[in-house]
């Protein structure tokens, strides 16, 4: 048997995770302007370009760090909650995120 959803029936929680993360990535970019940044590490002064790792470690000491990975955490839920059709469980997910980068 092969059972067809119509986009009416299809969950909004796609789009609004999509959405969410805009909101979050706004909050990393508006962190990152107003931190005043780290040394510049031995790799980027020999003109190395940087890596995943590296980014990803420069993130971590930005201020405001663990509000944003709870917000972070909150969106991998809501897509753990998505792909199972938990729609109740996303919005709940969702709701996390949006208040762990409320501006306070």
């Amino acid at each position: 048997m092969i059972v067809f959803v119509s986009p009416a029936q299809a969950s909004s929680c796609g789009k609004d995770i999509d959405k969410v993360q805009l909101q979050v990535d706004a909050r990393i970019d508006a962190i990152a302007k107003t931190d005043p940044g780290a040394r510049e590490s031995r790799a980027a002064l020999l003109h190395h370009e940087p890596t995943p790792a590296s980014i990803a470690a420069a993130e971590r000491g930005l201020k405001g760090d663990a509000r944003v990975r709870r917000a972070l955490a909150a969106l991998k839920r809501a897509r753990s909650a998505e792909v199972r059709g938990d729609t109740k469980a996303c919005e709940t997910a969702l709701a996390d995120a949006r208040a762990a980068i409320a501006k306070r």
